[in-house]
């Protein structure tokens, strides 16, 4: 079957990792209740968040580095290290859930407070521990915080036929991915969770997302550049996001939200992220169209310095993830037993920040050091 997605271009493409260092750092301080940090973080400004754009990303980056691949080297191969990926993220997810429960119980037991177990969802480990680690290894059993991982896992372990199918067939893919969501939605599809009830991340919505990012880079954005550019769109654009930041202040704030009628208020609050709401999908490809237009590859401010722990961050995506949500539990304990001032909000922000930020820099500087050496020019030539 013809090739008809158009291919990345090679090289890096910095806005990646930019906005996977904002996911990142905007996840860890989201998982943070009672924190006056978060408010800079985009959830509290639209439908969307920082997960949505971790998901995308996530869909855009798979397609970028395996679809070529995937064409150059055959199927198998592009399947078995999509598969290969996919395990590195599952051993991640393991080590951290082995971690985070540990945290909880230590904590639990050292300060006597039985609450925090029930607060972060591993109570189950009481009553019966094997039963529910199995579930965890499973997937099913998930602590609090700890449901972004699994989502990739499974979307990743789905995409090897679903890469094969949108390179040859991308809008097709695209449609079916919509219908999909629209389908699950319609009929309450979603994976059942341990012990009780279904997954935060419904799999069968968050793939549109998925789906929607290894389209733009698969060519979709590109062939839709006269509509991204069109200043019609940039002008509903504009307006959505108004529109958004408006109902979303509606819902943080009763007395703002008590001027609108309900049925205009009851549609957009609460923000069904579960199953990722129609005006929330509508949300985030507006604010991806107003990136394409503003924010281009070559755009100089990437080169930015003050742009260099975020886009370090973002190069080193999952280990900073899975440090920032330890973080966020280790903060949310500390403001917990503090006084919860102001002043202790933002430093346990910032340290945790700064310490996913040098995680960042210590992997990068560790992997450099994993390659092969160059002599230099000058030791070349006199060893010569």
């Amino acid at each position: 079957m013809k090739i008809n997605a158009t291919l990345p271009e090679k090289g890096r493409d910095l806005r990646l990792d930019l906005f996977r260092g904002v996911a990142n750092w905007a996840i860890f301080l989201d998982h943070i209740p009672d924190n006056v940090v978060n408010w800079i973080t985009t959830r509290n400004y639209g439908f969307s968040d920082a997960a949505d754009l971790f998901v995308f990303i996530s869909g855009y980056t798979a397609s970028f580095v395996y679809a070529r691949m995937m064409i150059e080297r055959g199927f198998i191969v592009g399947a078995t290290r999509l598969t290969k990926r996919v395990w590195q993220l599952y051993v991640a997810h393991i080590i951290l859930f082995v971690i985070y429960i540990v945290s909880i119980g230590y904590v639990a037991q050292r300060y006597s407070d039985p609450e925090i177990i029930n607060e972060f969802n591993v109570a189950g480990l009481v009553d019966s521990a094997v039963e529910t680690l199995r579930q965890g290894l499973l997937l099913k059993f998930k602590p609090v915080n700890l449901d972004v991982l699994p989502l990739y896992i499974v979307l990743m372990g789905f995409f090897p036929p679903v890469l094969w199918i949108t390179l040859r067939r991308p809008n097709l893919t695209m449609l079916a991915s919509i219908v999909l969501w629209l389908t699950a939605r319609h009929f309450g599809w979603n994976f059942r969770a341990y012990p009780a009830g279904v997954w935060y991340f419904n799999p069968y919505s968050w793939q549109v997302l998925f789906v929607f990012g290894s389209w733009c880079a698969l060519g979709g954005a590109r062939r839709s550049m006269s509509i991204i550019m069109s200043p019609i769109t940039l002008y509903l654009s504009i307006a959505y996001l108004i529109f958004a930041l408006i109902m979303t202040m509606a819902g943080k704030f009763p007395d703002f939200g008590a001027m609108f009628p309900h049925w205009l208020f009851d549609a957009f609050n609460p923000n069904d992220k579960t199953n990722l709401a129609p005006y929330r999908f509508l949300h985030f490809v507006v604010i991806v169209i107003m990136v394409i237009r503003f924010v281009p590859k070559d755009w100089p401010g990437l080169e930015w310095k003050m742009f260099d722990p975020l886009i370090v961050c973002g190069q080193q995506s999952l280990a900073v993830f899975c440090v920032g949500v330890f973080l966020s539990f280790v903060g949310h304990f500390e403001l917990m037993m503090s006084s919860g001032s102001l002043f202790a909000q933002i430093f346990v922000s910032v340290t945790g920040i700064a310490i996913m930020t040098v995680v960042a820099y210590y992997i990068s500087w560790s992997k450099r050091q994993d390659k092969p050496q160059k002599p230099p020019a000058a030791a070349a030539a006199k060893a010569a």
